[in-house]
């Protein structure tokens, strides 16, 4: 139990990327993902008001937040999301509660950068496999980071559990070359350009 999430599972992973077919990089790009599964307590039910147990979920997204910094640290994060599976007995208004606890708890480990956490969320059967937005944490228009993460655990979520999760890369893409704005380029600082 995490402040009153009945937690079943978590699953943190790490993707080390050294070359995309191109020259391999002097500095390998490092994209990780932390999820927990838990029990959905309006499964089956229409509850009208869920912002008492989004309140709690921001308790369960700072412990999320704090695994991917211990692999990543707070300093060599450049790209960030968020997601959420929905299990098929519960709405999508449930995963939906992650866009303010998720988002919140990684802006409070990263220093508040300005740039929105980009988000997703599905109603999905068990072993479903979500991708996760990245980009940039301080300006959301620098297309060298626009890029995804892979996010799923087989046995979850089950219909009355939810699988939330939180993602960070420590750059862009690996041989990233399609123009626009660069991370050197950031100055207004308003998470846009």
């Amino acid at each position: 139990m995490i402040a009153g999430i009945d937690v079943r599972k978590t699953a943190v992973t790490v993707e080390t990327i050294h070359h995309e077919g191109g020259p391999r990089v002097a500095e390998p790009l490092r994209l990780a993902s932390a999820s927990a599964v838990v029990r959905n307590p309006f499964a089956g039910r229409y509850e009208p008001d869920l912002l008492a147990f989004q309140a709690e979920l921001r308790s369960l997204g700072a412990v999320l937040a704090m695994e991917l910094i211990e692999l990543l640290d707070a300093k060599h994060v450049e790209a960030y999301g968020k997601g959420a599976v929905v299990g098929v007995a519960g709405e999508l208004e449930h995963g939906a509660l992650w866009h303010e606890a998720g988002g919140w708890a990684m802006r409070e480990v990263l220093g508040e950068p300005k740039a929105i956490v980009p988000s997703t969320k599905v109603v999905a059967a068990t072993g479903y496999r979500l991708l996760i937005p990245l980009h940039h944490i301080e300006a959301a228009y620098v297309r060298s980071h626009f890029n995804t993460i892979e996010v799923g655990i087989q046995d979850a979520p089950r219909p009355d559990e939810i699988l939330y999760a939180l993602a960070m890369a420590t750059g862009g893409r690996v041989h990233a070359r399609v123009g626009g704005l660069t991370a050197a380029e950031i100055t207004v600082h308003d998470g846009n350009r």
